[in-house]
């Protein structure tokens, strides 16, 4: 059956009259009553009793017409959707971030990307980078900011945005608060608070503890704001990506003798068609002076 055969045929069912149908179809009345006649050869039995001045379903009809009716209104709202897109009335825009890669980043680019898709709906997810290349290839988000990506898979474009490195993190009466650079060895005896699911500070203890020990943890959590509030209770220090907003109550501090630093670079799967959110996200982000933004200190506001 043709879609445009369901369509009159409803017409009819709620008009009961063959004529207004046609008019209200914008077609001829017996281009409408030949395209219902096909739709109940293919359904295999009469829809509509046709009578001189009345118009009335049939069983066959009246079984029907829910789902034909559900049918119509399915390709409208398709039909919507479509328009609205076009339109950028409704962009959807899911980006995933490794852990280490702050969503600060992502503040001001998305706030320009709105100025030219006014309809953006953004949606962020967390999740190591051999899981963001699993949801990039199944489409299940538009793009990623990963941290430490090597040996992507060719189907996978990306952008080498910026370099990155860590600070320490240290409440202000801290002992390491009082230095200006901090020496990896004086780091051997702290007591940590581990952010979860970063590889990166893996790969940096692995630095600090070369003879076999382990790092002393006190606290964990994947949210870097809950591991700050506990930095500033005075639980522990953490290291943090030196792009990561901290609070204003806590002393970050560079680490003289570290030579660990990554790239964080933007992914895309190649070769699929842009929507018009995420090519104005891409554009942005590739035109964007990372280095001088990242360069400001930031602060996370309670």
């Amino acid at each position: 059956m043709e879609l445009h055969q369901v369509r009159y045929f409803v017409a009819v069912s709620r008009l009961l009259n063959f004529t207004r149908a046609a008019e209200h179809c914008n077609v001829t009345q017996p281009a409408l009553t030949k395209a219902i006649q096909k739709l109940e050869l293919e359904l295999g039995g009469e829809l509509i009793h046709r009578e001189r001045q009345l118009t009335q379903l049939t069983d066959l009809g009246k079984l029907v017409l829910p789902t034909l009716e559900r049918l119509v209104s399915a390709a409208d709202s398709a039909r919507a959707i479509a328009r609205e897109y076009q339109r950028k009335d409704n962009a959807p825009l899911k980006i995933g971030l490794t852990p280490c890669v702050s969503s600060n980043l992502l503040v001001a680019p998305l706030a320009e990307v709105a100025r030219h898709v006014p309809g953006i709906q953004v949606e962020i997810v967390e999740e190591p980078v051999h899981r963001l290349q699993e949801l990039l290839f199944d489409g299940d988000i538009s793009a990623a900011l990963a941290a430490d990506a090597n040996g992507l898979p060719e189907r996978i474009d990306h952008w080498d945005l910026f370099e990155d490195h860590f600070l320490v993190l240290a409440a202000k009466d801290n002992p390491l608060a009082d230095m200006q650079s901090v020496l990896m060895s004086a780091l051997a005896e702290a007591t940590w608070l581990e952010r979860t699911g970063c590889d990166l500070t893996r790969k940096f203890w692995d630095l600090i503890f070369t003879d076999g020990r382990s790092p002393k943890i006190s606290h964990r959590s994947k949210h870097e704001s809950h591991l700050q509030n506990m930095v500033e209770a005075g639980l522990g220090i953490m290291v943090a990506s030196a792009h990561t907003p901290r609070l204003p109550s806590l002393v970050a501090r560079p680490i003289a003798d570290d030579r660990m630093r990554w790239t964080v670079s933007l992914l895309v799967i190649a070769g699929r068609r842009y929507t018009p959110a995420l090519d104005a996200f891409i554009k942005i982000a590739r035109l964007r002076d990372w280095k001088t933004r990242n360069a400001e200190t930031p602060i996370l506001r309670a």
